[in-house]
C-alpha cells in the first residue's frame, strides 16, 4: 500500500487576512450586514450594495418567496451570490428546536452528498501534487479492495459499479451503531458484493465510491479524513464553522440538528460514522467561501478544475452529466452549471454554481423538505428578472 505523509502545503493555499463575520440570531430574514465583533474572526465575505433599486427588487421578491416556503415547512439557511458578492442571505427557523436555538450564520448543517465536492477535490489535489494518480487501480492504495479493475477515477465519476454500502451493509452490521471507513473497506474485502456492472461501462451513483475515496485520502496522507479536511481546506479557506462529523463525540453546541418533517430528531445509524460520501457540516457562508476559492485557484489549479468539470458519461442523451465530484448541466450553448445536491436523514441541501456568471445558490435545510430541490429555477428567474419555469429536480 502506498502511504505518503506529506508536509503541510500552506504556501499553495489561501493566505489572506481575517475580519469579523457577519451574523444575526433572528430566526428569519436576518440582516446579513450586521457585524458582531464578539464573534470569532473569519475570512470576510463581500456583500453587494442592497440599496440599489435592482437589488431591492431581488430582495423583496426573494423574501416574499421564502415567507411562503417557510409557511409550507421550509427550515434552513439561504445564500445567493453573484460575481463574488453576497446578494441575499437569510436564516429561517430553528437549529435546535427544544433549546429554542434559531438558525444563524454559524449554524453548521449536515451537507449530505454535497460533501462529495470536498472529497473529490481532495483526491484531485493529491493527484495534482502527484501523491496519487487517479488512473491507478484502487488496490495500489487499498490492497484488500477486492476489485482489481476499478480505478480511482471510476470512483470519482461513479462508473465503478460498486453497490451502495448504505443498502447492502444493512443487516450485516448493527443498524444503530456507527461504523467507520475502515469497516466499510473491511466489509467489501470480506463479503465481496457483486459489482452491478463492468467497471467503466456506465454511470450509476453510489455512496460506496466516495466512502472508498475517503479511505484513499487517509491511506495516502497518513491523516484521518476529519483532520485532512480541517488542515488543508477548512482552516486555510477560513471555513471556521465547517467540520466532518464524529458520531462518537456528537454534534458541537450550535450545530443544526437533523429533523424529520414532523420535527422528530433523526437518530444516528451505522452509516453516520462513514465519511467521504457525506458527513461534512458547514454553513452557507463557508460554502460560499468554498465556491469562491475555486474561481481563485486557492486549492485546485485551472487544469485540475477542468478535469473536475469535464462530463464523463455519455450513455444517455440530455444535458445532465457527472464529472469528478460534481454533477453538471451541459447545455448546447456551451454554458455549464456545476452543482451537487444532497439528502441525508432530514437534511436537504442545494449547491448550484453557474460558473460562466459566477452565480451561486446555496440552500441548507435541516428539516426534511423535498421542495427545496425545486427552488433553484425560481431563484434564478427572480435574480435575473426572467419568467419562472418550474422543473423536477432530484435529491442528489
Amino acid at each position: 500500500m502506498r502511504k505518503i505523509i506529506f508536509p503541510y502545503i500552506a504556501s499553495t493555499l489561501l493566505c489572506i487576512g481575517f475580519f469579523a463575520c457577519q451574523s444575526n440570531t433572528e430566526p428569519a430574514y436576518a440582516n446579513p450586514g450586521y457585524k458582531d465583533t464578539n464573534k470569532k474572526k473569519t475570512v470576510a465575505l463581500k456583500y453587494a450594495d442592497t440599496t440599489t433599486a435592482e437589488n431591492q427588487r431581488i430582495i423583496t421578491r426573494l423574501d416574499s418567496f421564502f415567507r411562503v416556503q417557510a409557511r409550507a415547512g421550509f427550515n434552513g439557511s439561504v445564500l445567493i451570490g453573484l460575481k463574488g458578492k453576497v446578494i441575499y442571505e437569510r436564516y429561517v427557523g430553528m437549529a435546535n428546536r427544544p433549546a429554542g436555538l434559531a438558525l444563524n450564520s454559524e449554524s453548521a448543517s449536515q451537507l449530505a452528498s454535497t460533501s462529495k465536492t470536498f472529497t473529490g477535490a481532495a483526491i484531485l489535489y493529491l493527484h495534482q501534487q502527484k501523491y496519487l494518480n487517479i488512473d491507478d487501480p484502487v488496490t495500489d492504495y487499498l490492497p484488500t479492495f477486492p476489485y482489481p479493475n476499478v480505478t480511482i477515477k471510476m470512483l470519482l465519476n461513479h462508473r465503478a459499479g460498486l453497490p451502495d454500502y448504505t443498502k447492502w451493509m444493512e443487516g450485516k452490521v448493527p443498524h444503530s451503531t456507527p461504523v467507520n471507513n475502515d469497516k466499510v473497506v473491511q466489509m467489501f474485502a470480506q463479503v465481496k458484493p457483486r459489482l452491478e456492472f463492468k467497471p467503466d461501462s456506465r454511470f450509476k451513483y453510489s455512496n460506496s465510491n466516495y466512502a472508498i475515496l475517503g479511505s484513499i485520502i487517509e491511506a495516502v496522507s497518513g491523516s484521518n479524513y476529519r483532520d485532512f479536511m480541517k488542515k488543508y481546506i477548512f482552516t486555510p479557506l477560513g471555513m471556521e464553522n465547517s467540520f466532518a462529523y464524529d458520531p462518537w463525540k456528537g454534534l458541537p453546541s450550535g450545530a443544526a440538528i437533523s429533523y424529520k418533517a414532523n420535527w422528530v430528531k433523526e437518530p444516528d445509524m451505522f452509516a453516520d460514522g462513514v465519511l467521504g460520501d457525506k458527513g461534512i457540516y458547514s454553513t452557507v457562508q463557508d460554502l460560499y467561501r468554498w465556491d469562491q476559492s475555486l474561481y481563485q485557484n486557492k486549492f485546485l489549479s485551472n487544469e485540475t478544475l477542468e478535469m473536475a468539470y469535464g462530463p464523463c458519461s455519455f450513455e444517455r442523451p440530455g444535458v445532465k452529466n457527472y464529472g469528478l465530484g460534481w454533477r453538471m448541466l451541459c447545455y448546447p450553448s456551451g454554458n455549464k452549471v456545476i452543482y451537487h445536491n444532497g439528502w441525508w436523514h432530514g437534511n436537504n441541501t442545494v449547491f448550484y454554481r453557474y460558473i460562466q456568471e459566477n452565480f451561486t445558490i446555496i440552500i441548507l435545510g435541516n428539516k426534511y423538505n423535498s421542495s427545496i430541490y425545486r427552488y433553484r429555477p425560481v431563484i434564478y428567474a427572480i435574480v435575473h428578472n426572467k419568467p419562472i419555469v418550474t422543473n423536477n429536480e432530484t435529491e442528489e
